[in-house]
């Protein structure tokens, strides 16, 4: 009955979708926080966070208006080693997570990045194979996960005219990234 009430406010509008997306992840935990926003900063301080352990996440593709996927990039600072020095690391990827949407709007909203993850634990980012830019995240059948990156952006949906959601997920915690520091 609720999934039937879901399903008719979609209005073909990623708006619409999206923001569904938002209501069911809510409904199962709280979803609302990123680590690389001030907010989550401030939280963090106060209070660690704590993940839960079944499905939390609809993972989603974005297009924009030329028909095009986003592809979304963040910088990250880890790390390096056991040392006391850090880096500043980039990644890209066209999977997002959707987080809340910002106060007041009906389509500007905070997304996190998902890195696909495979088998091995690794997340090994685009290929140049001549593949579609979706796919080139994909190469062959390796991927098994998905990692959260605490990366956070916010975009108006506006500005896009299709979205695909994957299946539901419980990604692996933006604590654990990055998971390696080999460069």
């Amino acid at each position: 009955m609720i999934l039937a009430a879901i399903l008719q406010e979609f209005d073909q509008c990623v708006c619409d979708v999206v923001q569904s997306i938002v209501n069911a992840q809510d409904a199962v935990t709280d979803n609302n926080c990123c680590s690389s926003s001030c907010e989550q900063s401030i939280r963090q301080l106060l209070s660690p966070q704590v993940q839960n352990v079944t499905n939390t996440t609809i993972p989603f593709v974005l297009y924009c208006k030329d028909c095009q996927p986003f592809i979304g990039s963040g910088v990250f600072q880890d790390e390096l080693g056991a040392s006391n020095n850090t880096y500043f690391g980039c990644v890209e990827s066209p999977i997002f997570r959707a987080k809340e949407f910002v106060e007041g709007s009906d389509c500007c909203v905070k997304l996190e990045l998902l890195l696909p993850v495979t088998e091995g634990g690794s997340t090994p980012g685009p290929t140049n194979s001549g593949v579609s830019d979706v796919c080139r995240f994909f190469p062959g059948r390796s991927i098994r996960d998905f990692q959260a990156t605490g990366i956070c952006l916010i975009v108006d949906l506006n500005c896009f005219c299709g979205i695909t959601c994957l299946d539901p997920i419980t990604p692996i915690p933006s604590s654990e990234f990055p998971s390696d520091d080999s460069d």
